[in-house]
């Protein structure tokens, strides 16, 4: 008897961290000592994501091309620029109202700098690649080489710096970025370290999910509800626009910077190891990562119909532009 899990989590979109995720906060909600009474293997699985993600990161960092072709670094740059630059914008203007803490009254209960770039800083790799490859060029999928700088709570920390907030030591912005240089010099050192290492990646994801989860409690979940959609949905408008504008600025068709208005689905873990990093940002830890799944599941489902939607937009002026090329085709 076969039982088609896999391709049922993959149905849901960002179903492989979401359905873990969601398994852990059942079990941190009405088992919240299950992994001190198991202990052993079972008390690690629950417990140990800061390891796990830490292997997952030397498995993304291969995947980082160092030797990429000029265009691949001029348009995943760009991307990248511009995503990192809007965030930190954003968070220098949201830190003057909210400093580390999460909003703790009214319909932004639970809100915080740390949700918004988190959020905001890591772009949905699969999503990006999956879109550019039907509606965009080989190259430009490619781009999602430098775009994979994002990964982990590095940025996001530089960020919550730059907009004034409590800062990082140096220990720990060196200690967040170890992992994915590593990975990234064993594999421009081997390419079958790369292959090896970045196949092994998206297993790990379910993994670091569930530990993830067991730190939540679905309380936090209930409460999240139309504040985390609405979060998704900046990422999708508010951060979609910006790279549109860039995207178009350097020559693209604005397709590029559509398909990475997303929040990625290892970007829910950044606001855990941002408070294990500086304790100042521990009240904003549990209902960032709330915010920040939900915006993984918005963007996941919009990104997909906004890029078709404008792909269409594109072939249709271009038959009305072309009328004879397109009675040809």
């Amino acid at each position: 008897m076969s039982v088609p899990i896999k391709a049922t989590m993959e149905k849901i979109p960002g179903g492989m961290m979401l359905i873990p995720l969601l398994i852990g906060a059942l079990l941190g909600t009405f088992a919240p000592d299950s992994a001190k009474f198991f202990g052993s293997f079972t008390g690690a699985l629950f417990t140990g994501g800061t390891t796990i993600l830490a292997v997952f990161y030397v498995c993304m960092g291969a995947s980082i091309d160092i030797k990429a072709t000029p265009y691949i670094l001029k348009k995943g740059g760009v991307l990248f620029g511009s995503k990192i630059l809007f965030a930190i914008i954003i968070g220098v203007v949201a830190g003057r109202f909210m400093g580390e803490l999460p909003i703790n009254g009214g319909l932004l209960t639970g809100l915080s700098v740390l949700a918004i770039l988190a959020a905001l800083n890591d772009t949905n790799g699969g999503m990006y690649m999956a879109l550019m490859g039907q509606y965009g060029k080989p190259k430009d999928v490619a781009a999602y080489s430098v775009m994979t700088l994002e990964s982990g709570p590095f940025l996001t920390m530089i960020t919550l710096g730059v907009a004034g907030l409590s800062a990082f030591p140096w220990q720990a912005l060196v200690g967040a970025i170890i992992p994915l240089l590593l990975g990234a010099i064993l594999g421009a050192l081997d390419p079958a370290m790369r292959k090896f290492l970045s196949s092994a990646a998206p297993v790990l994801i379910p993994f670091f999910a569930l530990a993830l989860g067991f730190g939540l409690n679905l309380g936090q979940v209930v409460n999240a509800g139309l504040l985390g959609v609405a979060l998704g949905l900046f990422v999708l408008i508010g951060g979609g626009a910006v790279l549109f504008f860039a995207d178009k600025l350097t020559g693209g068709s604005g397709i590029a910077g559509l398909a990475a208005a997303t929040t990625a689905g290892n970007a829910a873990t950044v606001p855990m190891l941002v408070a294990a990093a500086n304790p100042a940002y521990a009240p904003a830890a549990g209902p960032a990562t709330v915010l920040v799944a939900a915006s993984v599941v918005v963007t996941a489902i919009g990104c997909p119909l906004m890029v078709a939607w404008y792909a269409k937009r594109l072939r249709t002026k271009d038959a009305a532009a072309s009328p004879e090329v397109a009675h040809a085709v």
